[in-house]
């Protein structure tokens, strides 16, 4: 009789359990649709590592959406000569694609699409290997990158005009969403400085919203033949000069018009890590669904896990679905990542501020998230 009342009552409280965490669940993802982390892929060096902290920690902390900024560490079959160093194999990638499905983690891969084809003074892989596609052909890259340098250029762009550029980067884009067996695909196109330059024999004299809007357009319709969803950064639509946010976080080259002129369904990563600023409200008012994103403050992070609650509380039925949820963006290595994260206190000397401050953010937004829906 003893052995019965304890099985009975383990069952109740395992059922109770079960119950509280499925309401939990539920009401965070009423509150917060979309609780994402934004990071570099992981080297083979340290792949198994990586694993162990999505099934030991983005699973705890309610993440599900993994962004992962692949760019050419794949090894590419269909552009083997785009194949950067290091890169991943297909079967390493199934080892996160098998550890996001089994923690139900939506698995994103991004390749930076337009802008960013170079860092300082060092050209990225698709213009190493097609030159030809330079947006600014006529601007050498400076010496030692110094912001603002004598050309002004930060990154280059390939010319989304150019005759064979999606051939060559639909390719990409087709080979690494199947091996992500991914439903979306990030396409970054932020922080795109040089788009309708005066050299560019293509694109010189054109309007530059005009000429990112098509870009986007044409990304998203051709991962639309897959049923696919495109997801960009959102600092090109919106204008940095009239609210003052600038031209890092914001455009000074007229890009912010194409806001008007892109299709509805894209996903904007609305990036702001200094200041928490509103700008979800601007997109979603355009009728864009966005995200709002954090690096390296937690007090920034800790407030765009409120707002975002507050504007799907506060809103229309039809603005509230537009506001997805939060990403924390990590703009360090995989590797840098970690160490920060599971560093104890008396290794703190041996982590650098920065190492340690991205992590803290990542901890601090995910308290944050995981303690409202616990309110609830």
């Amino acid at each position: 009789m003893k052995k019965c009342l304890a099985y009975l009552l383990a069952v109740i409280i395992c059922l109770s359990t079960n119950a509280y965490t499925v309401g939990a669940q539920q009401t965070l993802d009423s509150l917060l649709p979309v609780r994402a982390l934004c990071i570099a892929a992981p080297t083979s060096k340290n792949l198994d590592s990586f694993v162990t902290f999505i099934n030991k920690e983005l699973s705890a902390q309610n993440v599900n959406t993994l962004i992962l900024r692949i760019d050419f560490n794949y090894q590419y079959k269909s552009r083997p000569e785009l194949v950067g160093t290091p890169a991943l194999s297909s079967s390493e990638v199934k080892k996160i694609v098998r550890a996001c499905e089994k923690n139900k983690i939506n698995l994103i891969p991004q390749v930076n699409m337009l802008g960013h084809q170079s860092w300082a003074n060092k050209v990225g892989k698709l213009l190493e290997v097609y030159p030809q596609f330079d947006e600014t052909p006529a601007v050498q890259m400076p010496e030692k990158y110094v912001w603002p340098n004598a050309e002004n250029l930060y990154c280059k762009s390939y010319c989304p005009l150019h005759p064979d550029v999606h051939k060559v980067v639909f390719d990409l884009i087709d080979e690494i969403c199947t091996v992500f067996e991914s439903n979306a695909f990030h396409a970054g196109m932020d922080e795109v400085f040089y788009i309708g330059d005066d050299n560019c024999p293509r694109c010189s004299g054109r309007n530059k919203a005009e000429l990112f809007a098509e870009e986007v357009r044409t990304l998203r319709n051709h991962l639309a033949e897959n049923g696919r969803k495109l997801w960009i950064w959102g600092d090109r639509l919106i204008d940095g000069k009239t609210t003052g946010i600038g031209i890092w976080e914001a455009s000074f080259n007229n890009t912010h018009q194409a806001i008007d002129l892109i299709p509805k369904d894209v996903v904007i990563c609305d990036w702001h890590y200094n200041r928490p600023d509103k700008t979800p409200v601007y997109f979603t008012a355009k009728g864009l669904n966005v995200i709002a994103c954090s690096w390296n403050k937690p007090e920034v992070a800790v407030q765009q896990v409120n707002d975002a609650i507050d504007f799907r509380k506060y809103s229309t039925a039809e603005m509230k679905e537009r506001y997805l949820g939060v990403m924390e963006t990590v703009w360090s290595s995989v590797s840098s990542f970690l160490k920060g994260y599971y560093s104890k206190p008396q290794e703190q000397q041996s982590v650098s501020d920065e190492d340690k401050k991205v992590p803290d953010t990542f901890k601090a937004m995910f308290e944050q998230v995981n303690k409202s829906g616990r309110k609830k």
